[in-house]
């Protein structure tokens, strides 16, 4: 199955669109994962277990791991996935950016070291750079359009060309009709730019977005499903990560994470 294939059956399955962010601080953990060799793997495979049926996604940032030498436990983590959970499809949140031989070798990072379904990319440096990951044909790759964070306007909604296009519209349509061509294309826009979600989806059509922002970032998860859902009712990976790893503090804390988990899936639902 592809990673498109994937996904949907995990927004049919579990009726879901949101997407569980794995972002592990050490600093933030209960107090009996303090110090232990394998905490980052033990805490995010808990959180993982404990909202596999509520999720239609898992989304790891690989700084969080590679920060701590742990890319070993982020191996294991994708495998586990994959293993006890295999209806979840697994985005690798890498954001890499490069020329096509290096963009080649980050494919092979992420795709064949970490056997993830999917990967966040930068498509800055344009079509060639990602070509490298359109080669693997099953597999996913997100590209950054319209981030959430405040300072992505600096670049991002700078018009350009005779029609005065925002940079971002620029690189929805660029993928949606140019560069998506074994399908498996998607797009990051942020819940903070409700506006832009909508003018990114009139674009773009069906194709899937991946959207960062609400919990802790503070988007508003109506506003965000009304203005990205497809006809279908679909369409959205809602990604949530501290509001949901963090929500308990004690030996408890994957259960806490499931009720956060369960709210937010069932609040993103009531809107769809």
């Amino acid at each position: 199955m592809t990673f498109i294939d994937h996904l949907s059956a995990a927004w049919a399955t579990n009726n879901s669109l949101l997407c569980v962010g794995l972002d592990p601080d050490p600093a933030k953990f209960p107090a009996h994962l303090q110090g232990k060799p394998d905490a980052i793997f033990e805490f995010c495979a808990a959180i993982v277990d404990a909202t596999a049926d509520l999720a239609c996604s898992f989304k790891p940032q690989i700084a969080y791991f590679a920060a701590r030498r742990a890319e070993d436990q982020l191996e294991a983590l994708i495998a586990h996935i994959h293993d006890r959970h295999p209806g979840v499809p697994v985005i690798l949140d890498a954001k890499r950016g490069d020329i096509g031989s290096t963009a080649e070798q980050y494919a092979i990072e992420a795709f064949e070291r970490y056997q993830a379904d999917a990967v966040t990319v930068n498509p800055y440096m344009g079509r060639d750079s990602i070509e490298p990951w359109l080669a693997y044909k099953d597999k996913g790759v997100i590209l950054l359009c319209r981030t959430s964070n405040p300072g992505g306007s600096d670049l991002q909604f700078q018009q350009v060309g005779a029609g005065n296009t925002a940079i971002y519209e620029l690189v929805a349509e660029k993928v949606a009709k140019e560069w998506n061509t074994t399908g498996q294309c998607a797009l990051v826009v942020g819940a903070t730019f409700p506006d832009e979600i909508r003018r990114v989806r009139a674009i773009v059509g069906d194709l899937p977005l991946l959207v960062p922002g609400i919990g802790a970032q503070g988007g508003d998860i109506e506003a965000t499903v009304q203005a990205g859902k497809t006809a279908s009712g679909s369409g959205l990976m809602i990604n949530s990560s501290r509001a949901i790893l963090y929500a308990g503090k004690g030996e408890d804390f994957a259960a806490q994470a499931r009720h956060v988990a369960q709210v937010t899936r069932d609040t993103i639902n009531f809107y769809r």
